[in-house]
């Protein structure tokens, strides 16, 4: 059996994954002294909750070695195959840790690519790895093909609350107050598997506008899905993709609700969109 594997970062709701024929592993957010496994001790609506009343923000926490050897071993002793799609290696050591179960159980037919990415853009990557499963790939195969388009999937995403940039360290104090004054939200992407800003624009429509030229210099190919995502924000997603219409028609779009892991950092009310580049 071909198994594909991903963490909670990804922000697929269990549905989806079940819907997929996907497992995912929960990563852990602590609010304090309270541990939560992401998406099954906690909602996203738990999160963005505790959230807003909090004094300093909510840390996570990586899945361990021996968590992997735990989910690798039966697979392993029954011959399935697995393909693995984790958080970018360089926002957490989940991929590390699932690279010392590969070798704690022998794991020859584990093939675990380093995604270099998070969130709607690593859903995208699962969503992409599931067709190919479905035409009848390989393990092997599939992590060939997914490592092949890693380096062409972008994530361009709009930030509107900034109290948690500011929180985080990401923002001084000084310029949150008079972005926020001003109606700056920023862009952001991830480049080389961690986040960066690429623009700011004066009020969402400008934002939107700004992503739209970004999307224009990085072609949408039309060979894969198109998944967007929004943290907390079912109204502000629904007017992001009433801008975008003409650029998402007659593709096969996917919306993901942004949950703990990324959601600590960017806060509610963040829209955004994942592709791959032509």
């Amino acid at each position: 059996m071909l198994r594909i594997i991903t963490d909670s970062s990804s922000d697929l709701s269990l549905q989806r994954c079940e819907e997929l024929g996907v497992e995912i592993i929960p990563l852990r957010v602590h609010f304090g002294e309270e541990c939560f496994k992401a998406n099954v001790e906690i909602s996203n609506e738990e999160f963005y909750e505790r959230l807003s009343k909090a004094e300093s923000l909510p840390t996570t926490s990586q899945i361990t070695p021996a968590e992997f050897e735990d989910i690798f071993r039966p697979y392993v002793e029954a011959g399935d195959e697995i393909v693995c799609l984790f958080i970018s290696s360089k926002m957490s050591g989940t991929y590390q840790s699932a690279l010392v179960a590969k070798g704690l159980v022998g794991g020859e037919n584990i093939h675990i690519v380093d995604t270099l990415t998070v969130t709607f853009a690593l859903a995208l990557l699962v969503e992409e790895a599931v067709k190919m499963r479905d035409r009848g790939f390989s393990a092997a195969e599939i992590a060939e093909q997914i490592t092949s388009i890693v380096p062409r999937n972008h994530l361009w995403a709009v930030i509107e609350d900034l109290k948690y940039l500011k929180m985080g360290g990401r923002l001084s104090a000084t310029s949150a107050f008079f972005a926020s004054i001003l109606g700056i939200c920023p862009i952001i992407t991830i480049k080389d598997g961690l986040v960066e800003t690429v623009g700011k624009a004066r009020g969402k429509k400008a934002a939107y506008k700004l992503v739209e030229n970004l999307i224009q210099k990085n072609e949408i190919s039309n060979d894969y899905g198109v998944t967007l995502g929004h943290s907390n924000s079912p109204e502000g997603i629904k007017n992001f993709e009433e801008y975008f219409h003409d650029t998402l028609k007659k593709r096969d779009v996917t919306t993901c609700d942004i949950g703990s892991i990324v959601g600590t950092h960017v806060g509610p009310n963040a829209c955004g969109l994942s592709y791959i580049r032509r």
